[in-house]
């Protein structure tokens, strides 16, 4: 498997999954960092049994379309895997190069996809696409996106598995939470425009007796704090700030409730909503727009709001406020639809039974 994503110390845990399987021998390739958000998210050994992990530089590092590893060739000589997972989208260059170094060596090839919108790219992309639908299986995150993949032609096997889970063991509720002094209402995420933080902090505006709390980095953390001095909102703000992610699960088990108030773009929409399933992973309460695959995600275990509507937020956020038993019902099930299909147990599985599938069954 090659997954810049496993840089990640959580993520790994699904490899542990895979990897302690019947009949699964498991090597992935890793750089040491990846470049996002303007930093350098490092390589956290964190779930490392049971599987050989190969860092290794990646050229490009941060440029999701067009990095790659170029040790790639030797690692796949090395290890002559039966299969190659490379968990990258179809049109990028390390996904191409990947499964035209699967091909010389006579593995097949899977990547992943989470894009659920139909777009178009300029060429070399397309080319890279076009190339990699031809000679690969598919793992598609949701069902939107394997919508896409079958819509922009993608006629090779196909299967609908989200690209990691959650650790219910370490996303559970707390064993003692105590009661905040005010209803505590929660945003983690990146801090952008399409996250829908301006109608969020619109509906927080006309909540006067709610304590935010906003974890996260990115462009619009000025505007927050901004925003929140002019509408008198400062002493009831805690954040925005980076929560490490060791602390994630306390960050969520601090909430009465989370939301995610995503808005689609032109070039984007949600694609899953991965803190949805740890909020509710811990029993939190979920509030969350319609936005892409969220009410896939949500189910029955959380409250829909139209995009962008504070009316609406507001409604939603009220409703759990002064229901307890409501608020105690939906974190309930948010619960049992994480144990059910987003643990990494589950996703491991089901990740395990395509590749055997693939492969004509895995001896």
């Amino acid at each position: 498997m090659i997954s810049k994503a496993c840089v990640a110390g959580p993520y790994q845990k699904k490899l542990e999954e895979i990897a302690a399987l019947d009949g699964i021998e498991l090597r992935v390739v890793v750089p040491p960092y990846w470049r996002t958000d303007g930093h350098r998210e490092r390589l956290e050994r964190r779930h490392i049994n049971g599987y050989e992990m190969s860092v290794r530089k990646a050229v490009f590092n941060g440029h999701f379309h067009y990095h790659f590893y170029p040790t790639l060739a030797r690692e796949i000589a090395d290890f002559t895997p039966d299969l190659v997972h490379v968990d990258e989208e179809p049109y990028n260059l390390a996904t191409a190069h990947a499964v035209w170094l699967a091909r010389r060596h006579s593995a097949r090839a899977v990547f992943f996809s989470w894009q659920n919108l139909n777009r178009c790219y300029p060429r070399p992309f397309s080319w890279l696409e076009r190339y990699c639908y031809q000679r690969s299986a598919a793992i598609a995150g949701t069902g939107g996106a394997r919508d896409v993949l079958r819509a922009k032609g993608f006629e090779g096997p196909l299967a609908v598995i989200p690209q990691f889970g959650v650790d219910p063991d370490v996303f559970r509720p707390a064993s003692r939470r105590d009661s905040p002094a005010r209803f505590t209402v929660g945003y983690l995420g990146r801090l952008v425009e399409e996250k829908g933080l301006r109608p969020f902090m619109g509906a927080m505006s006309k909540m006067p007796d709610v304590r935010l709390r906003i974890g996260g980095r990115g462009p619009m953390a000025n505007w927050i704090r901004e925003f929140a001095a002019e509408r008198n909102m400062i002493d009831r703000l805690d954040g925005p700030s980076p929560v490490p992610p060791t602390e994630v699960p306390n960050f969520l088990n601090s909430l009465d409730v989370l939301v995610l108030p995503s808005l689609p773009t032109p070039k984007w929409t949600e694609q899953f909503g991965r803190v949805l399933v740890e909020a509710m992973a811990c029993q939190i309460p979920v509030v969350a727009s319609d936005c892409g695959e969220i009410p896939g995600v949500l189910g029955d275990a959380g409250l829909l709001t139209p995009y962008g509507d504070e009316k609406a937020l507001v409604g939603a956020l009220e409703q759990i406020r002064d229901n307890p038993e409501r608020a105690d019902d939906l974190g309930r099930r948010g619960r049992a639809q994480v144990m059910e299909n987003y643990t990494h147990r589950k996703i491991a599985r089901d990740t395990a039974a395509f590749y055997s599938e693939l492969l004509g069954g895995l001896s």
